[in-house]
């Protein structure tokens, strides 16, 4: 059997072409002292098939907390006991948000809601809040508000969004003991219909939440199916009061083998760094997962979680010769 990272250099880097399941699970699975050749090679691949700029995002949440929804991984969950209240953002707020993001170089503005799908209140501030944006600041507008139905997706895109996240959160087989109150199939089924109407998919999920290696493999083979644009990679931060309050965070070179195997199996994706990486990675493993495949990531603050300060990054950025992604290559 030839060398997994040999096979990976010929058929990834060389042919652009990403790793089966069996594969990242080859990746997943190498020994400690092998994770740094592995993160050399995604780092190549990420170079080769995506180029050295960085895309740069900040997040809102328009809507935080109530949610009827029981991810157990969420302290938004209406349903728990973590002291999370529900929060609904005014326009000027939202529009002043944008602008502060988009002072650090950011391209994409990501407008988030804590619930199961969007009513008819919600989609009205998603309206005036997209146009007020667009009006105030020079930024590409993301949206994040849970299963949609046709409608809706039609009416996202008429408004001006051009790239909507909704994560499938981890393998199709783990996601039962993770979410009760709605299906992995129902999340696929809103994705389809994002992909179908134009919209960019941003899709990923988090890491450690109780999956095996083999679920993880499993997950990054069905996001490769999906082909998104953007897969977001987080690393649970346990939220008190939430059923995953006492799992353990990812041991870092779990976290780093992760990267290299999903950059393996998405070689042409935004791999982006998104919440946990402080605590799972701190500094030195952030600039490692830089060095690894990553090629965009979140600024700031979080939804429920703090982030590091954007400076931080940008500084990291700067150290590493990584350019950040200007707007007008971004549209």
């Amino acid at each position: 059997m030839p060398d997994v990272l040999d096979h990976a250099r010929t058929q990834v880097l060389e042919q652009g072409t990403g790793l089966d399941e069996a594969s990242v699970l080859e990746v997943l699975r190498l020994p400690d002292d092998r994770v740094p050749a592995a993160l050399e090679l995604a780092h190549e691949v990420r170079m080769r098939w995506c180029g050295p700029e960085v895309e740069v995002e900040g997040i809102i949440s328009l809507k935080t907390g109530g949610c009827p929804e029981d991810c157990h991984f969420c302290s938004q969950s209406g349903l728990f006991s973590s002291p999370v209240r529900a929060v609904w953002l005014d326009i000027p707020s939202l529009v002043e948000a944008a602008k502060q993001t988009a002072a650090t170089g950011a391209t994409e503005f990501c407008i988030v809601a804590a619930v199961r799908g969007p009513d008819d209140r919600l989609m009205a501030q998603l309206r005036d809040g997209v146009k007020a944006i667009h009006d105030a600041v020079d930024i590409q507008v993301a949206a994040s508000v849970g299963m949609l139905t046709q409608d809706q997706v039609d009416e996202l895109v008429a408004i001006g969004v051009h790239r909507y996240n909704h994560n499938l959160e981890t393998a199709r087989s783990h996601f039962p003991e993770v979410v009760t109150t709605h299906s992995w199939e129902e999340r696929w089924d809103t994705l389809r219909m994002v992909r179908e109407s134009g919209m960019e998919v941003c899709c990923g999920g988090i890491l450690g939440l109780g999956e095996s290696v083999e679920q993880r493999a499993e997950f990054a083979a069905q996001l490769a199916e999906l082909d998104p644009h953007e897969v977001p990679l987080n690393f649970l931060n346990p939220r008190p009061g939430t059923p995953l309050s006492e799992q353990p965070v990812l041991d870092p070179k779990d976290a780093l083998r992760a990267i290299a195997a999903f950059r393996l199996a998405l070689p042409r994706t935004i791999l982006r760094y998104a919440g946990g990486r402080e605590i799972t990675l701190g500094d030195l493993g952030t600039r490692d997962g830089l060095l690894g495949g990553v090629n965009a990531v979140i600024v700031g603050n979080y939804l429920t979680t703090l982030g590091r300060p954007a400076t931080q990054d940008l500084e990291l950025l700067t150290d590493l010769k990584m350019p950040v992604k200007a707007l007008s290559a971004a549209l």
